[in-house]
């Protein structure tokens, strides 16, 4: 049995779309055809139009790197940055200059909440507040797909809540497609799309296809 079998599914740009079932059933697999971490042994893989199924590993990195944004169920924050520092991290290691990073950064801080916690290092941190500030960091290269593995997974009601409602807004206001892996029903019922696996096939689909209005 493969991990995830014959698998057909168009998402289009902007969409919000939960990815659902339960645990073994190819979620995680799935997720990680689709940003580019594994290869598939048969079929076709496009994001933006880039080949994911036959792309060299130079433009994977740079499919990753400039297109794609991750967060994930852990945080994986770094602890010797602050929450500025951690959100800007990505536009450092692409040459941009210190005075557009803060500028983008604090941004993408008002637009998750955490303007006022922008000094504080990861130690002084909520878990909730942690995960937004992984949010911020995933959009800070403005990317056209953000895939989210359980992002409420460790985090307790309150907390989840409001990293829904960060998630919502962004999948209302902003442009990028986001792709959200999660158990939890909350979460699901508030993508207007879902994709719901069982045994590595799509067992059903809610909005996939349908039209925008």
């Amino acid at each position: 049995m493969h991990a995830v079998d014959e698998v057909s599914l168009e998402i289009r740009s902007g969409e919000f779309v939960a990815i659902t079932g339960p645990s073994g059933c190819g979620k995680s697999t799935l997720m990680h055809l689709i940003a580019g971490l594994e290869t598939p042994t048969s079929g076709e893989i496009y994001v933006d139009e880039v080949a994911l199924h036959n792309g060299d590993d130079a433009a994977l990195t740079n499919y990753r790197r400039h297109r794609l944004g991750i967060v994930f169920q852990f945080f994986n924050l770094l602890p010797t940055m602050n929450v500025l520092e951690n959100v800007g991290f990505p536009l450092l290691l692409q040459g941009v200059s210190l005075g557009e990073i803060e500028r983008r950064a604090r941004a993408l801080l008002d637009v998750v909440g955490m303007t006022e916690r922008a000094g504080h290092f990861v130690h002084q941190l909520s878990g909730g507040e942690q995960q937004r500030t992984a949010i911020a960091r995933a959009l800070i290269h403005e990317p056209s797909l953000l895939i989210a593995d359980e992002p409420t997974g460790n985090l307790d009601s309150k907390s989840a809540q409001m990293v829904l409602e960060v998630l919502t807004r962004i999948g209302h206001e902003r442009r990028t497609t986001l792709l959200v892996v999660t158990h939890s029903e909350d979460v699901a019922a508030a993508a207007p799309q879902r994709v719901e696996m069982r045994d590595g096939r799509i067992a059903r689909t809610r909005g996939i296809g349908e039209p925008r209005h």
